[in-house]
């Protein structure tokens, strides 16, 4: 199995972006990483790239999509952002979230690891199969049944995390994935907040079914944002992992009415 990966990531309306994505491949691991920081007077995007350097950096030196390596991976990134707080100023309360998708090429599995509400996706024949769930006060209102997904998205307590990087004594909520099969043609997204608030997953997958390429996909959403986005709307942050067999490009999905 062969993967594409195309990404985009733009300040939106505020004054800079403290969004970051990575990318790492050996040939049979494939990982992308979203991470979106805040706090700190821009401090946000230092807790940002600290995230995704002590992620990535440590999943080369040993890769691999067991439980454990993938919740340690993002204990880790929570001591390192711990430990450049103690630097004062503007990192002084910088914190982050962080989303990592890792496919393993050869044996066809997917694993996730999250804290925040930066999100993955998995989508197969264009519809989603499998989703992270938000570390957030609204996800625990949808959870109870108190109010929907859709209501949530409007929600005016939608950006209170309860748990992100950058959390004391390691007081932090990770949730890791078990293995997860894949098969050419399905598509992993990894996005910040600043993509699903605005758009919701209904239309994330409508996007796509109408696509042929990844490049189509980020494309559209980005454009999407730019037209239905509030004033001052956040930053936002999209990665597409495209799955398709080692002997073709990728692969076409149908397109939709």
């Amino acid at each position: 199995m062969d993967i594409d990966i195309v990404s985009v990531s733009k300040q939106g309306g505020r004054p800079y972006n403290e969004d970051v994505f990575g990318q790492w491949t050996d040939g049979r691991f494939a990982a992308c990483l979203v991470a979106d920081g805040a706090g700190g007077h821009g401090g946000g995007d230092v807790a940002a790239d600290v995230a995704r350097s002590s992620v990535l950096d440590a999943l080369a030196a040993s890769p691999g999509l067991e439980r454990g390596r993938l919740r340690h991976l993002l204990e880790q990134a929570n001591r390192d952002v711990v430990a450049r707080q103690a630097e004062g100023g503007r990192l002084a309360d910088m914190r982050s979230t962080v989303v990592l998708a890792v496919v393993d090429l050869e044996a066809c599995e997917l694993a996730w690891a999250h804290t925040g509400d930066s999100r993955a996706y998995l989508f197969r024949d264009g519809e989603q199969v499998a989703r992270t769930i938000d570390h957030s006060l609204v996800q625990q209102l949808v959870n109870g049944g108190m109010i929907d997904e859709e209501r949530a998205r409007l929600h005016p307590q939608r950006n209170l995390l309860l748990s992100a990087l950058g959390a004391p004594d390691g007081d932090i909520e990770i949730d890791v994935s078990g293995l997860m099969p894949v098969w050419a043609g399905d598509v992993v997204l990894l996005c910040s907040d600043g993509v699903w608030e605005v758009l919701g997953d209904q239309r994330l997958g409508e996007i796509l079914r109408a696509s042929r390429d990844p490049r189509q996909w980020i494309d559209t959403i980005d454009a999407e944002i730019r037209l239905l986005a509030a004033p001052g709307y956040d930053n936002y942050t999209a990665v597409a992992m495209w799955l398709h067999s080692d002997d073709e490009t990728t692969q076409p999905l149908p397109l939709g009415p």
